[in-house]
């Protein structure tokens, strides 16, 4: 039996990896073309935040969104960020605020933590436990939320969530639109997450905010400053 499953492996394994190899061409091929899909009635969404400027830049990117469209709204932020998931609920709830019994709730809108990959200060080498144990909580995330558009602007928290997202479309197990704006503190190049996503093809869309950026890095769209 094992003498005989041994052949059939060796046959399978180059047709799997031709198929995964296939699979991942067309992923790459497919990010940043108009979806040929019709449009839903509101899309997940997956905001991620980061402490200080980050947050600050994203949530004036999210004011100018069509609430309706991007809907429900994930925020997500780091397990050590205590105020970057407070500012988005403070927006939430002076967009749409539902009376229940005297409590006011928000609609559409969700607040999420997550591990951080690496602290300010941490060692290389502890790094490599915590990346991992965060990008398998982006992973779980991810799989769990399925969203269809990704929203991030340079904290390393965006790093494992749009490789998770990325990796489930080359599996065909979703399609998330990244949506990558660069910081507009990057002026002459870009931050560690950003240079990552633009190198892998990772982003659907890559925006700069400064015009020697997007000489620097021609697949990226000046975008203006958004601040």
């Amino acid at each position: 039996m094992g003498v005989d499953a041994l052949p059939a492996a060796c046959y399978a394994l180059p047709v799997l990896v031709s198929l995964l190899t296939i699979r991942f061409s067309y992923v790459l091929w497919r990010n940043g073309q108009p979806s040929s899909r019709p449009r839903a009635a509101g899309l997940r969404c997956l905001i991620v935040l980061g402490s200080g400027g980050h947050t600050a830049e994203m949530m004036n990117i999210v004011t100018t969104l069509q609430k309706d469209r991007f809907t429900p709204r994930y925020y997500v932020a780091a397990l050590t960020d205590n105020m970057s998931l407070q500012k988005a609920q403070v927006y939430e709830e002076s967009l749409i605020e539902v009376e229940s019994g005297g409590n006011k709730t928000v609609e559409n809108a969700h607040f999420v933590q997550i591990y951080r990959s690496r602290e300010v200060g941490q060692s290389y080498i502890t790094s490599i436990a915590t990346t991992l144990l965060a990008t398998l909580h982006a992973t779980w995330l991810v799989i769990r939320i399925r969203p269809q558009v990704i929203f991030c602007n340079g904290p390393g928290t965006c790093f494992p969530l749009c490789v998770s997202a990325f990796l489930l479309k080359a599996l065909g197990l979703g399609w998330s639109c990244i949506f990558y704006i660069e910081s507009i503190a990057r002026v002459k190049k870009l931050s560690l997450s950003g240079l990552l996503l633009y190198k892998l093809r990772i982003a659907d869309q890559f925006f700069v905010q400064w015009p020697q950026l997007q000489q620097k890095y021609p697949r990226a769209c000046y975008a203006g400053r958004l601040m």
